[in-house]
């Protein structure tokens, strides 16, 4: 990072080409709302930027204890950043346990903005204090600066008309108003979304405005800032920004998959972490023609996206690692039908209820085989937020054109975390291929496993169509007539057919990508999934130091791109880090007999990009 001061008037300006903010609290301190709101405003005044939220799976998880501690960072920049930043510069703790549980990752003589009145003693025991931080010398590793925010939460509000214990519900406001000063931010954005979000409730209202005043006040008269710290807007290229999570950005593709296809979208979703914001946000859509069903669970989920493919709607069915567990049958009697259908895993820490709110890649060898039977299905991998809507194309897309089951892999870093992206232009985007069949095709007679020579995709025919009136379900299909079959030869023809269409699909994708500037690299970082932030990341600060280190990333997982074997080839080391226990590394070994080095991590926490450095530098020197 580098730093620069400069002075003005009474106060010093202190200039960075980026910034890592970590709010942190009480789950009911607002800090994913102070979060989103300081995001916004860094947004619109053109910082590049990215997010990673962590909240507590408990819905009302102990006051004060560290399993009830909320966070939100944020990375802001001058320049195109790929991941929220590893170790936060500024620590914004309102109470001990926020302090305890975030204060180790706070750079040294990094900013400590700390809420000294929820210090007492009840507080302190909770969060496993034996003496009070602010007083026992233990933090002058950093540059405290104390706010009473209770005092200054209650004198903002107390002529708005609040009362009670809700008087204190906007202290995230006086935080959230203090960062808003420090960065040089305008309150005016803030102030926009309060009166819309809160329009209906007129105190509201007055209290958040009040108290976010009272904080960005506070930065201005108080002593204890020497300086404020600017980062200058981003230069990106040009056009139309919008700030979006994973989950949202998703969504959108699927919308605009919907669109290109002239399909209308059913989406049948029971609501499950991190996946359920899909949910939300297509049901705010109809207008789009999308249809949205929440159903009694997982299995009536799925099959409801099988019953609206049978009937010709774009169908998508989205969960978490539990939910794809129970979709598998109903997957599978989807691709011995062959049906479109996408099937969205937002992955999160497991097994079963496990790490709800906490990122994990660990349902990569469940998407690829983990089905009954001989059932390959195309998987596909969304690697950030922005990238979530291209990826959600490309699902649709093979879907449709390839008549199968996909499975699209995203998860909760991606889901929750934001970043700015460009929009498209919607009229640049290619049209969908739909092999809707065209009537009956052999003596009057439709034959709904007829394939398309180069495809081997079979027609698409839906109830309602003249003449096409035909018979599916989950027991063995004769090739072309599509009567049931229990004959040897024609079980293994259906086989090895649906197994060779996926194949093909190697076809259809563009190659892998490698990013090797000087083509001399001797180590591949090969990533896929979340991790390209931080891989990308850590390479980058690796070449900076000069090792030679090429990095690409996967898109396309089953089936893989026509040229990775050509590329694994071409390095002398190739390493593979994953949030899971090495999935992707068995399955390159496996499929390709070339050595990787795996590299595995499974706290419920996405990779810092010194994590990556560390290890590239580490087998380079090996």
């Amino acid at each position: 990072m580098h730093v620069a001061h400069a002075t003005v008037d009474q106060t010093s300006v202190e200039h960075r080409d980026r910034v890592v903010i970590r709010f942190a609290g009480d789950s009911g301190d607002g800090m994913q709302l102070a979060g989103n709101r300081f995001t916004d405003a860094s947004a619109a005044f053109g910082n590049d930027l990215a997010t990673l939220p962590v909240f507590p799976a408990e819905i009302r998880a102990p006051a004060g204890t560290l399993a009830g501690v909320s966070s939100f960072q944020v990375q802001i920049a001058d320049w195109d950043i790929l991941t929220p930043g590893d170790k936060p510069d500024v620590l914004v703790a309102m109470n001990p346990a926020a302090l305890m549980a975030h204060v180790d990752d706070l750079e040294p003589n990094g900013l400590l903005i700390v809420n000294p009145e929820a210090f007492d003693e009840r507080n302190l025991a909770k969060a496993g204090y034996e003496t009070n931080p602010l007083e026992d010398n233990s933090l002058s590793g950093y540059r405290v600066h104390t706010v009473p925010m209770d005092t200054l939460t209650k004198e903002a509000v107390k002529d708005t008309g609040v009362t009670g214990r809700a008087v204190l519900r906007s202290k995230n406001f006086v935080a959230l108003g203090l960062l808003l000063w420090l960065f040089n931010r305008d309150v005016s954005v803030t102030e926009a979304w309060v009166k819309k979000k809160f329009g209906s409730n007129e105190v509201v209202v007055k209290a958040n405005i009040a108290a976010l005043k009272a904080g960005y006040n506070f930065g201005i008269t108080t002593e204890s800032f020497q300086s404020q710290i600017e980062v200058e807007p981003a230069t990106l290229p040009p056009g139309t920004y919008t700030n979006v999570n994973g989950n949202v950005s998703l969504a959108w593709g699927l919308i605009a998959a919907s669109q290109l296809s002239g399909l209308d979208l059913f989406y049948g979703s029971y609501p499950i972490t991190p996946a359920s914001d899909i949910l939300h946000e297509l049901s705010r859509h109809k207008n789009f023609g999308v249809r949205t069903f929440q159903a009694e669970d997982e299995i009536a989920a799925v099959g409801s996206a099988v019953g609206a493919a049978f009937a010709g709607s774009l169908a998508v069915t989205g969960t978490s690692g539990p939910g794809l567990a129970l979709k598998s049958e109903i997957i599978s009697l989807a691709l011995v039908a062959e049906l479109p259908m996408v099937i969205v895993n937002v992955q999160r820490g497991g097994p079963s209820t496990g790490l709800p709110t906490k990122p994990e890649q660990s349902d990569l060898l469940m998407a690829l085989y983990g089905r009954h039977g001989e059932s390959p299905l195309p998987v596909i991998a969304a690697s950030s937020a922005s990238d979530a809507f291209e990826v959600a194309m490309e699902a649709c897309r093979i879907a449709l054109k390839y008549m199968t089951p996909v499975i699209l892999l995203s998860d909760g870093y991606i889901a929750t975390g934001s970043e700015p992206w460009r929009l498209p232009d919607i009229a640049a985007l290619p049209k969908f291929d739909v092999p809707r069949a065209q009537g009956p095709n052999a003596g009057d007679k439709f034959m709904p496993y007829l394939r398309d020579p180069v495809t081997m995709a079979r027609q698409w025919a839906v109830p309602g169509m003249a003449d096409l009136e035909h018979r599916l379900g989950g027991l063995e299909k004769e090739e072309v007539t599509g009567n049931v079959s229990y004959s040897r030869d024609n079980h293994q023809l259906m086989t090895d057919t649906r197994a060779w269409k996926v194949a093909n699909i190697a076809n259809d994708i563009p190659d892998i990508e490698v990013d090797d500037p000087d083509g001399d690299a001797e180590l591949l970082v090969l990533s896929w999934g979340s991790v390209t932030a931080s891989a990308g990341a850590g390479v980058g600060r690796a070449r900076a130091k000069g090792h030679r280190v090429a990095s690409a990333k996967l898109r396309h997982i089953k089936p893989f791109p026509n040229n990775l074997a050509t590329l694994l080839n071409s390095y002398d080391q190739v390493l593979i880090p994953e949030l899971n226990d090495g999935q992707l590394s068995r399955v390159i070994r496996s499929e390709f007999l070339h050595p990787v080095i795996s590299y595995s991590k499974m706290e419920g926490a996405p990779f810092w990009a010194a994590e990556i450095y560390n290890k590239i530098v580490e087998v380079m020197s090996a």
